[in-house]
């Protein structure tokens, strides 16, 4: 019998992992009440694979989900047990931050501050269905007989929908390893006339750390200097947990190659689609035939656990097969394993479905976000559940969404390329996705994002200060760098600064300008600058070292502003549009592009037919 729970929700997520957290704090924060599902509640933002938030790009996603206000910069910052910069010899492009997390203290924190946030119902329950009236969403159904209203509803379903768990050529349903898999919710959205699809990822082994000899790894240590992810924190130092370096080698991968029948994936058992860009070890060993050795990261879990993570081994051979191919390694030739790694298929469903503001198509009210729509990683997950989150309380005050574009932030990139693109394979952001990824760095998020953040409703007074206060700073330094200079007869500030005889005299921003120079030389030279934390001065001289490359880049962004700016209308039949091909058709009634600009970029799609579009939407303008 289903019992009605005599409350209506604005927003309903349902999954409480890194999408669901981000998605229901936003529409809480933003004052909408928020009912908050999911189907274990003590494993709330579990890190169900590595034990660790960011990287390359995945700390820049990080960082701009931390700018609009977000959770998870905060609660890595708080939970962390070692934090690296990494590419800081390289371009600031490409500069990011990484942290090991402690598992359980990631999850502890963040479940208690959705337990605290005023407009957050946090319940434990499994959706299997949709109550989907004319108008769009009215509610979720529970196998456990409730009913909940709702206004709007988002799906952060992660690895659980139809969830099939491989280790070796045993299989069982699960959406993780000791936890049921969600059944029903994938028929329900077959039937509501969603293309789903099948995909798979996996995990490694947990290790026993007192089974590992460590004298004979390589040690990495943290940095000395912890800049966290939050632009709230400030760099600090912090007693830090050390990973180790371990290589496989031949004698590895012949155990490996002898056992490749075991494995699901050669056996032809797993259907779905695997993550290309993080391969399993068996994966690795039989694509790179030529390397006689892969390089894998022993990861602490936590300060209170023993369990350790070996990054880049996920298999899904069977136990004894893991035993034996960590066995062949040196530093683990006693190891024991405490949790066998496994492969995981799901479902998911593809993101062509989606809105640009993450609502579907198909069903008004209805939000998905995370590995629902094909992605990888808690970070990818954590930036559309915060995106999904805002369109969801935006559209309970019937305001309209808030849409981010490529030329914004990695968040714009990633939206834009699921729903023009969609995705064959489980999606991982990259820096290269990014056409303007000199403006989409790391340290300039809050320039980018935090304004925007605050029109929405998400940042606070405090947030809001500081971004105004570190603005101020670097607005000031750089009109100094431009003013003051260092004349001919300055010599021995010519010489302190290692320049040649100067010919003329030239202003601290010439100066910064040249490559052997950098802008922690000027500092004794300008009292403004003595004033400046790391953060700004860093960014100040990304500014100016790099201007001309912005310029060019901002340049870029405005010729395609005016194919951004024209509006596609969300009614056309492009079967009825004269002078396009047959499959540039089919294409567009695919993806139903909202703008000239994402039609584009949808592979098939010609300038020709972009031509053709153009003039499209200026007739349909003057009707």
């Amino acid at each position: 019998m289903l019992v009605g729970y005599g409350k209506e929700y604005q927003v309903i997520v349902v999954g409480a992992g890194h999408a669901g957290c981000e998605a229901a704090l936003a529409a809480a924060r933003m004052g909408c009440s928020t009912l908050l599902l999911t189907m274990g509640l003590d494993v709330v933002a579990m890190m169900s694979c590595n034990p660790a938030i960011g990287g390359l790009a995945k700390g820049h996603l990080v960082h701009e989900v931390d700018a609009l206000g977000g959770e998870m910069a905060l609660n890595i910052d708080a939970t962390a047990i070692q934090f690296r910069r990494l590419n800081t010899r390289k371009g600031p492009a490409v500069r990011a931050s990484r942290a090991q997390a402690d598992r359980m203290a990631y999850s502890a924190r963040m479940k208690k501050i959705l337990e605290t946030e005023t407009n957050i119902d946090l319940k434990q329950g499994s959706v299997v269905a949709l109550d989907v009236g004319e108008n769009g969403v009215r509610g979720v159904h529970t196998k456990e007989g409730l009913y909940f209203s709702g206004q709007n509803i988002v799906l952060t379903t992660g690895t659980f929908m139809r969830g099939l768990i491989h280790v070796g050529l045993q299989n069982y349903s699960g959406g993780r390893a000791g936890e049921p898999a969600s059944e029903g919710l994938s028929d329900c959205l077959r039937d509501l006339g969603f293309r789903v699809g099948r995909l798979k990822t996996g995990t490694p082994a947990r290790l026993s750390q007192r089974s590992i000899d460590f004298d004979k790894l390589q040690k990495q240590t943290g940095d000395e200097l912890v800049r966290g992810f939050s632009f709230l924190n400030e760099t600090t130092r912090m007693d830090q947990l050390s990973c180790y370096i371990a290589n496989t080698n031949e004698k590895t991968h012949e155990i490996i190659r002898r056992n490749l029948h075991r494995s699901p994936l050669y056996a032809g058992v797993i259907e779905g689609v695997g993550p290309r860009y993080c391969p399993s070890i068996e994966d690795k060993v039989v694509r790179f035939p030529e390397r006689s050795s892969h390089q894998t990261f022993l990861e602490p879990e936590g300060r209170e656990s023993s369990e350790i993570y070996p990054s880049g081994m996920s298999t899904s051979l069977p136990p004894d097969v893991q035993l034996a191919f960590y066995r062949s390694m040196v530093g683990l030739e006693q190891v024991e394993i405490m949790r066998p790694g496994y492969a995981i298929e799901y479902d998911f469903v593809e993101p062509l479905q989606l809105k640009k503001s993450l609502e579907t198509k198909n069903v008004a009210g209805l939000f998905h976000a995370g590995q629902i729509n094909g992605t990888s990683g808690y970070e990818e997950a954590a930036a559309q559940g915060l995106v999904a989150g805002i369109n969801a309380a935006r559209r309970s005050r019937e305001k309209p969404a808030m849409i981010l574009g490529r030329d914004q932030a990695y968040i714009g990139v990633m939206i834009d390329d699921l729903t023009t693109q969609s995705t064959h394979e489980p999606y991982r952001m990259f820096t290269s996705r990014s056409e303007y990824r000199l403006l989409l760095r790391e340290d300039n998020a809050d320039q980018r994002l935090t304004p925007l953040g605050r029109e929405v409703g998400l940042v606070d007074d405090q947030r809001w200060q500081k971004y105004e206060q570190k603005q101020g700073a670097f607005d000031l330094v750089l009109k100094v760098l431009a003013a003051q200079r260092v004349s001919t007869s300055q010599k021995d500030t010519v010489e302190a600064l290692g320049l040649d005889a100067l010919k003329q005299g030239l202003s601290f921003k010439e100066i910064l300008r040249r490559p052997e120079i950098g802008i922690e030389q000027l500092v004794p030279f300008a009292e403004e600058l003595s004033h400046c934390d790391a953060e700004v001065l860093e960014q100040l001289e990304i500014a100016v070292k790099y201007e001309g490359y912005i310029q060019r880049q901002q340049q870029m962004i405005e010729r395609m502003e005016n194919l951004e700016g024209q509006r596609l209308p969300e009614d056309v039949d492009y079967l009825l549009v004269s002078g396009l091909s047959q499959e540039v058709k089919e294409k567009l009634c695919e993806v139903k592009p909202e703008t000239l600009g994402q039609a584009s970029r949808i592979q098939g799609v010609t300038p020709a037919a972009i031509a053709v579009l153009s003039v499209y939407v200026k007739r349909w303008k003057k009707e």
